[in-house]
């Protein structure tokens, strides 16, 4: 995975800061480290914001002096709303033809729905800044945003939330998007956000102080550790204790790759090198399930992500997820989560479909 190297220049994007300085014992003016404005939008995730900002506040207390410093600014307005219904309040507006102040990296919290968040003075803002190489961290769906910006490019590597993975994947077709916590490439991070917003913070902590101070922030805030970027999203809770996860994951990459074409179970051996006995036992062992079972509800999950998520078509979506036609999806849908494919996409999460855990429960 690449490491975003820290590009320490300036923006204009809004009006003039208060300077959040330190002195040193000369009494002279000791700049942060890095400095970031951070972008809420409306809805958006307070834990992904709580996530990024904390490490990067005990970090400054274990340093004892101030390595990053921070303002949160927004598209309009004094206070913006999270998605909890807590309101933030905002040092700044966002806009690309005001005043100026300094930023070294500039970093947007998305809201729950990405499409809500369109937003031209936004495009013309961060398109600024990529054209001069700051770096920007797009976290949770703030990575379609960029995508519909023009900001990730055809081969761009990147990441978002796993709900909405799937529908970045079928919406942006030329972007390498893939299932982990945050991914750099060039200038831009993309991370899932959530939780995953933790351990992006304390890998900049790490970049910025070392890791003596990232750990001195992981045992400040009762974390054990912080996860690497690639690790995944969607791995089975279970497997991330068991000394087999690694083959394991490397069949289930697989088959997420292949959800429009579904391989037969000896090919996939092949292109995993391993054995089709050896998947066998693994899932056998590991799940519960057999590779076909598991392989059936990964397509099943990613139908149900493109209907909540998208407005393709039922029959699109079918295609999309290896289904030789709509009644056998349809029927196949209506088996695993209790509903018809059209009435999952009426009412979402909220229409009380059967997860496969619930159903076996």
């Amino acid at each position: 995975m690449h490491r975003n190297s820290i590009d320490r220049r300036v923006y204009d994007v809004s009006s003039e800061t208060r300077a959040c300085v330190n002195t040193n014992s000369l009494g002279s003016r000791v700049e942060p480290e890095l400095r970031l404005n951070i972008l809420v939008l409306p809805g958006f995730s307070q834990l992904s914001l709580s996530c990024f900002l904390e490490p990067l506040y005990h970090a400054n207390n274990s340093a004892g002096r101030e390595l990053f410093s921070w303002r949160i600014v927004s598209c309009a307005g004094a206070t913006t709303v999270s998605a909890s219904g807590v309101p933030v309040s905002v040092d700044v507006e966002i806009d690309a033809s005001s005043h100026t102040y300094k930023t070294d990296a500039f970093v947007i919290i998305g809201s729950e729905r990405a499409e809500a968040s369109r937003s031209e003075p936004i495009y013309s803002v961060v398109r600024a800044l990529q054209r001069r190489r700051i770096p920007i961290y797009a976290i949770g769906t703030a990575t379609w945003l960029l995508a519909e910006a023009g900001i990730l490019r055809a081969g761009t590597r990147c990441t978002i939330h796993w709900r909405r993975l799937a529908a970045l994947t079928e919406s942006f077709p030329d972007l390498i998007a893939e299932d982990c916590l945050f991914i750099s490439d060039g200038s831009i991070t993309t991370c899932a956000g959530e939780f995953a917003a933790f351990d992006l913070a304390v890998e900049i902590v790490q970049s910025v102080g070392g890791q003596e101070l990232a750990r001195s922030v992981c045992g400040q805030l009762t974390a054990d550790r912080f996860r690497s970027g690639n690790n995944c999203q969607s791995m089975p809770l279970g497997l991330r204790y068991t000394g087999m996860a690694e083959k394991l994951i490397r069949v289930m990459k697989h088959m997420e790759r292949c959800i429009e074409e579904p391989p037969c179970l000896d090919d996939m051996a092949r292109a995993v090198s391993l054995s089709r006995r050896q998947i066998e036992r693994l899932f056998r062992k590991h799940l519960q399930v057999s590779p076909i079972q598991y392989y059936s509800r990964l397509r099943l999950e990613r139908a149900r992500q493109l209907l909540e998520t998208t407005n393709m078509p039922v029959i699109e979506v079918a295609v999309a997820c290896g289904f030789i036609s709509a009644s056998h999806f349809s029927k196949s849908f209506k088996d695993h989560f209790g509903v018809l494919p059209s009435r999952a996409r009426q009412c979402g999460s909220a229409c009380g479909i059967r997860s496969p855990a619930s159903r076996s429960a």
